[in-house]
């Protein structure tokens, strides 16, 4: 083995399956807060947990109602709600702050410290839900 080299190359100090240590920091008090809001906004709403991969065992919580309403992800220094139709969403208190480049998705980005707009919030998911019940197939 060469100088410098690790004994314990290709093995990770932690884990890949195990949740970074700043998981259990801010963004879940970010995130269960905006739980808490889309609950509010729409009881009808049913969260899963989609896209788990080693890095993000838990997954990301994704709400549906007549489709998918928003989805909620921590990142590293930020917790991102997306739209997935928020281009074609009202949003008069303009909380959209990412993803502003695209046809169809728009996001609000929260970093430490940031307060959440609970009205602009709670508005864009009746939005966001209205709007998929409008172009649901009946059943």
């Amino acid at each position: 083995m060469r100088q410098g080299a690790s004994k314990n190359v290709g093995s990770p100090s932690r884990p890949r399956s195990a949740s970074p240590p700043e998981r259990a920091d801010w963004r879940n008090g970010v995130t269960a807060r905006i739980r808490r809001l889309i609950e509010e906004a729409d009881p009808a709403a049913v969260e899963e947990q989609k896209w788990k991969k080693p890095s993000n065992p838990a997954g990301v919580p994704v709400w549906y109602h007549d489709g998918i309403l928003c989805h909620v992800v921590a990142l590293k220094h930020r917790v991102r709600l997306t739209f997935l139709k928020g281009a074609s969403l009202p949003d008069p208190k303009g909380l959209f702050n990412a993803c502003l480049e695209g046809h169809a998705l728009r996001a609000i980005d929260f970093y430490e410290g940031d307060d959440l707009d609970r009205q602009g919030i709670q508005s864009l998911v009746r939005a966001a839900a209205a709007q998929n019940a409008s172009s649901a197939r009946p059943r």
